[in-house]
């Protein structure tokens, strides 16, 4: 698999700084993080940013993410409208074929399954055809934590399906497949067109219930299941790209260019050939 570099991992580095170190330290893609993206906006343009992305040789894989996009009141999904509608032409902008983006939590009183699939179905009809207007895709991200609407691959490939979209597919995170209780047995019953990015990360010994974004640790120091996942993905014929996604505060302290050099390393040991 190739690897790429997202932006969370050097959450304190700016967006200009990420794409050096992706290049400094051979990365192949950067997922670039859309609060690095708007700071880098309020004094520049995008196409100062195509230029540096290209001069790079390290194109983008992805933007980081639209939140919370399903189980919103009307006004607050008109707003994420308008930010899928920016961040698509942003994305057409710089040869970026991706966004993320991210389920919202149960509501209260609970919701059932196919109340959660009828929802987001709809919602990312919506936004899927805004983006088409730009010639993007959009990148569905189930997450793990239990307050989450969809904490499971095989509900997330559900809804991706049953959208029916052509430029509509999954994020498989690793930290979220795990503390969600997905299996490897889900992976297999994908179809890889759908996989659009992988975010590889690992995590610390903790009851599944208990670990947040601040547990997660370099691929191979951790207990995920990292290189049964990248054998499923091969064995269904994903093996396109690994991004390594790490939410993790002391990990920020670091120099960036030493933090990613050490990223790519790791990640190179789980999925290298």
């Amino acid at each position: 698999m190739k690897i790429a570099l997202n932006g969370a991992t050097t959450m304190r580095a700016d967006l200009e700084t990420d794409i050096h170190v992706a290049q400094a330290t051979g990365f192949d893609y950067l997922e670039i993080w859309a609060a690095k993206l708007s700071s880098f906006l309020q004094h520049r343009t995008s196409s100062e940013l195509n230029k540096l992305l290209a001069n790079s040789g390290v194109p983008p894989l992805s933007i980081n993410s639209i939140e919370h996009v399903t189980f919103d009141d009307p006004r607050t999904f008109g707003a994420i409208k308008a930010q899928c509608a920016e961040l698509s032409r942003i994305a057409a902008a710089i040869k970026c074929p991706f966004i993320v983006v991210v389920p919202g939590r149960v509501p209260d009183g609970g919701v059932t399954r196919a109340e959660v699939i009828r929802e987001s179905v709809r919602v990312l009809r919506e936004l899927c055809d805004i983006a088409a207007r730009h010639d993007v895709a959009l990148a569905f991200e189930f997450l793990g934590q239990p307050d989450c609407s969809v904490p499971t691959l095989d509900l997330a490939h559900d809804i991706v399906q049953a959208s029916d979209r052509a430029n509509l597919g999954l994020v498989i995170d690793s930290f979220h497949f795990y503390a969600g209780g997905s299996t490897i047995e889900m992976i297999e019953a994908v179809d890889p067109k759908l996989i659009y990015v992988f975010h590889i990360n690992d995590a610390e010994n903790l009851p599944r219930e208990r670990l947040e974004d601040r547990h997660r640790l370099l691929p191979g120091l951790g207990i995920l299941p990292l290189r049964e996942m990248v054998s499923a993905f091969r064995k269904i014929g994903y093996d396109k790209v690994a991004s390594i996604e790490i939410f993790r505060p002391e990990y920020w302290e670091r120099d960036p260019f030493e933090l990613a050099r050490d990223a790519w390393l790791a990640t190179e040991r789980v999925v290298g050939k």
